[in-house]
């Protein structure tokens, strides 16, 4: 779910991408009020999706990447941030040499909220295919798209089981690797349906004053989770991330299938 990647992630996660942003972000100006914020609304109860499955999942992941979000779906300015990996580079831009993971003071405390709004694939091993992608914005905002099929007798546990944690981490903290502590919040969204059946929530991720928010659309579509999520320094129009949704729920289904 990603950055985010979800979070900022995708998440992560939360957010890959939100937890990584925070400590960039924002200014000191606008610090003091965003460190608390607004109370947010309560996660809602878990929405079922359809039983049986409305239809089969994908097993192709290089089909399912081709189904996420492409630039034309977003306002102009957002371009993909494409996985270093994928280009011949070193996961870390600084260097090829391990991960010292002694160095490492990432934390998260309860440790079962580091999985929330990381890639549905990472939450729910066992998909049979799995997809992402990314795209950075102006104003250090992101999208981030994520997917993930199952068998049609797992689809249902998996999009209910994502749901679930959220509820569990409504309040939560963590460290990043350098130990900066993070503060997290999940809240329910109010938004249009999506897809087969659909949940929304807003993250708050704060850190040294900086806050970032991520607006997540969470769906499935036939044997395929998916999530969406929209993230900056304030929230986004409901009826853009809405929009980002059903936009992603149609793909989807638009090439449903193995």
């Amino acid at each position: 779910m990603g950055r985010l990647t979800l979070a900022a992630a995708g998440v992560v996660l939360v957010c890959g991408v939100a937890a990584c942003a925070v400590a960039g972000c924002g200014s000191s100006s606008d610090s003091a009020a965003s460190s608390a914020g607004p109370a947010l609304a309560p996660v809602g109860p878990v929405v079922p999706a359809p039983d049986p499955p409305t239809g089969p999942p994908f097993v192709d992941s290089d089909r399912l990447y081709a189904a996420l979000l492409d630039p034309t779906d977003l306002p102009a300015g957002f371009a993909e941030i494409p996985d270093p990996e994928q280009l011949g580079m070193p996961a870390s831009p600084e260097d090829d040499t391990p991960h010292d993971a002694a160095a490492d003071r990432s934390s998260t405390t309860p440790a079962e909220c580091a999985d929330v709004l990381a890639p549905i694939g990472d939450q729910a091993p066992g998909s049979l295919a799995a997809a992402i992608v990314r795209y950075g914005g102006p104003g250090f905002s992101s999208v981030d798209a994520d997917a993930a099929s199952y068998s049609e007798a797992a689809v249902g546990h998996v999009f209910g089981a994502v749901q679930e944690l959220l509820a569990r981490c409504e309040s939560y903290s963590g460290t990043d690797a350098d130990g900066v502590a993070v503060q997290y919040r999940v809240g329910g969204l109010d938004l249009d349906g999506v897809g087969d059946a659909s949940t929304a929530v807003q993250v708050v991720t704060t850190s040294e004053g900086f806050t970032l928010v991520s607006d997540v659309v969470i769906g499935v579509v036939g044997s395929t989770v998916f999530a969406v999520s929209a993230t900056r320094d304030t929230p986004f129009d409901p009826a853009f991330v809405t929009e980002l949704g059903r936009v992603q729920a149609e793909r989807l289904r638009g090439t449903l299938g193995p």
